[in-house]
């Protein structure tokens, strides 16, 4: 009884403090032996459970220093204990209850009221304008180490010369504050309220917080999807119908996925940004991995992970919420349903779209034999070509180096003195254009290819943020494929009209200066090797070498393999009238495969071969300017030196030397290309330690 009337003259102090009327201030009052009940009647505190009680009127006020936690308990400790919402008893209640017992066995118990509500300053207090207890400032100063040692630590480091400095160890409560105030719950909402989207005790609760492992937390797993329900009742309700909502109901088949393990809990981001929607994809493979690897090798994960907003995720084909086993004809993925959850993006998509495999990979032979047979041909490939010819690179630079410190150079007779003209036209300028554009396109065609390929690196979705929507990032590399292609089929269109128009007749389809392989090309190659390994001298190379036949029809080998089926994801729905699904797999495959064949041989060997091995570091310039000098020509190729000689040719082909300023352009030009080249090659190189080749 006497607790009930200290609740109801508690009640009237809080709306008339002091009796002076709604707007009166609390009139301070003594404090009997250092406590006051908040009902009405004073404590003294002896001993630690001892009272002496008195009486006193309902504005006797408590100051801070001696507020305990029984004094709050007078009060929120009354089942039932609560407060009108609006503006009269009428309106809806809200419970100022709070349970003891459970606070003290929470993960707080050993706090006081005060630690959290830190402004109230004396009891009664006011009801309105109280401070919202703030979490995060509190968890964001938790460190392993208590103060005292970091002081101590501090001090034994000035006294031996260091900065008395120490930063405490955060621990895993410090870094998930920090990740929640990130965080979309942890945002501000925009009505002006300055209250968080989703605040600390709204999912953790305020006086009985418990360690999630504990079925009594509101965090629990088994627990955590009724809770998010609170907020988020539709997908709350589809959830419970699901495949993953169905199966927490027989947990002896295995854990199911609740809402955490999709969204994780203290870094929850919209599903509409890039940061949501990569988080959500990655939980999702925390289950299905196989799942995930497959998806991210295919254009639809690239573009998600790159920041599109249209390419499909894994909820645009299953359903977020509403999740159903592949085999469930509910399922938007049953082959039922298929064409109709393509064509939600692909308007014009046939069956056969259909067939399109979004988990396809390369190592279950017995689902995939299209896709197995070829990455495992394209990574023979790559092991081939790539072994045989850094192989190759790593033997000419040992013995070039030697035979240059030794002063071994092979000499053969200059010709007679023909003026200023001293170099020899290689390239004529068609050539040189030629060169630049498949240059520029190669390296913008390796920038935005493997910026998509390796789209969960951190460079690549550093370079799509900077270019600002990979929808433009796909539209440069089209425009680059477009000039590669012309640069290409224009180099062998005007190919073929010298050899067939005006050199018809003239022309050697195997002769020195046909690009064409022939049997003496196999010859240099072993004379090269013998030298090579010390067992020979260097063959007599004519106008064109093996590794320069090589780099020649890589080219054209490129162009039809990257080419092809670069136009089939291109046109993806215009080949889909005509081809199965799966095609598309294989296309996907091909194009990424032989692109990294493509960027490792060129940038590795080909600049080797032409700018790196000794004789010629840093730099060659021939096809910048288009010639060379005389010294060079007689000792890159003597062969051909010779048999110009022999027959008038060299003197034709003689010019001048380049000017200073053609020279020093030639430089800038070229260390720009190579820098650029090395760059993206390691940076393709990072990608391929994360991600694998096939």
């Amino acid at each position: 009884m006497r607790r009930f009337a200290g609740v109801v003259i508690l009640g009237l102090a809080l709306i008339f403090p002091g009796g002076a009327g709604p707007s009166a201030e609390p009139a301070p009052a003594p404090v009997v032996d250092g406590s006051v009940r908040p009902g009405g009647g004073t404590a003294t505190r002896g001993t630690e459970g001892q009272s002496a009680n008195s009486t006193t009127t309902a504005a006797t006020i408590v100051q801070r220093h001696a507020i305990t936690d029984r004094h709050c308990q007078e009060c929120h400790g009354v089942t039932g204990y609560a407060v009108p919402t609006g503006k009269h008893g009428e309106t809806p209640l809200r419970s100022l209850f709070v349970d003891g017992g459970k606070l003290k066995e929470s993960v707080h118990g050993r706090l006081t009221c005060l630690d959290c509500h830190s402004d109230i300053n004396q009891l009664p207090h006011k009801r309105d304008g109280l401070a919202r207890v703030d979490c995060l400032s509190c968890h964001q100063k938790l460190h392993r180490e208590p103060e005292a040692l970091v002081r101590e630590m501090s001090q034994g480091r000035a006294m031996v010369g260091l900065i008395p400095s120490v930063d405490p160890t955060p621990i895993r409560a410090n870094q998930v504050t920090r990740e929640y105030a990130a965080s979309l719950h942890g945002r501000l909402r925009g009505d002006g309220s300055r209250r968080e989207n989703a605040a600390c005790q709204e999912c953790h609760g305020a006086h009985d917080i418990f360690p999630v492992t504990s079925t009594a937390s509101r965090t629990h797993r088994l627990a955590s999807p009724r809770m998010c329900g609170h907020c988020h009742a539709k997908p709350y309700e589809q959830y419970r119908m699901s495949v993953h909502g169905a199966a927490l109901l027989t947990p002896w088949k295995g854990q199911s996925a609740v809402c955490s393990d999709c969204h994780p809990s203290h870094r929850i981001e919209s599903s509409k940004l890039p940061a949501g929607w990569r988080e959500i994809t990655e939980s999702c493979g925390d289950c299905h991995r196989q799942a995930l690897e497959s998806y991210l090798s295919t254009y639809h994960g690239q573009l998600a992970w790159l920041g599109d907003k249209k390419a499909a995720k894994c909820s645009d084909c299953h359903n977020s919420h509403a999740t159903h086993r592949v085999d469930d004809p509910a399922d938007r993925a049953h082959p039922d349903r298929r064409l109709a959850t393509c064509r939600s993006c692909h308007k014009e998509a046939t069956p056969g779209f259909a067939l399109f495999q979004p988990h396809a990979n390369t190592r279950d032979f017995k689902r995939y034999p299209w896709m197995w047979l070829a990455g495992k041909g394209m990574a023979l490939l790559v092991l081939c070509v790539l072994g045989f010819f850094y192989l190759h690179s790593y033997l000419w630079f040992r013995r070039a180096r030697r035979e240059r410190v030794h002063g071994h150079e092979p000499a053969t007779p200059m010709p007679l003195d023909s003026g200023d003209r001293t170099h020899y036209r290689r390239f004529s300028w068609p050539w040189r254009v030629n060169h630049w554009l498949l240059a520029l396109s190669v390296m913008t065609l390796t920038l935005t290819g493997m910026t998509a390929r390796y789209a969960d690196s951190v460079w690549a979705q550093w370079i799509a943020g900077w270019i600002g929507d990979p929808v433009v990032l796909a539209r440069i590399h089209r425009v680059a494929a477009v000039i590669f292609l012309l640069a290409v089929g224009g180099h062998a269109v005007a190919a073929l009209h010298n050899v067939l128009v005006r050199r018809r007749g003239t022309f050697h389809w195997f002769g020195p200066d046909s690009l064409l392989p022939r049997l003496q090309d196999w010859h240099d190659m072993k004379a090269q090797f013998r030298w090579f390994l010390g067992r020979g001298a260097p063959p007599n190379l004519d106008q064109w070498t093996y590794w320069e036949k090589f780099d020649y029809w890589a080219v054209y080998w490129g162009a039809l393999v990257v080419g092809l089926s670069g136009l089939i994801l291109w046109f993806s729905e215009l080949f889909a009238r005509f081809l199965p699904g799966w095609v598309f797999n294989l296309a996907n495959l091909l194009h990424g495969v032989e692109a990294f064949l493509a960027v490792t041989t060129l940038f590795v060997v080909h600049f080797f071969n032409n700018h790196f091995r000794p004789g010629k570091f840093p730099l060659d310039i021939v096809m910048f300017t288009g010639s060379w000098s005389l010294e060079e020509l007689q000792h890159e190729r003597p062969a051909a030196y010779r048999r110009l000689l022999a027959n008038g040719e060299l003197q034709k082909r003689l010019v001048p030397p380049p000017s200073r300023r053609a020279w020093i352009l030639a430089h800038v030009a070229g260390f720009l290309l190579i820098s650029i080249g090395l760059l993206l090659l390691m940076l393709v190189l990072l990608g391929f330690l994360k991600q694998g080749l096939v």
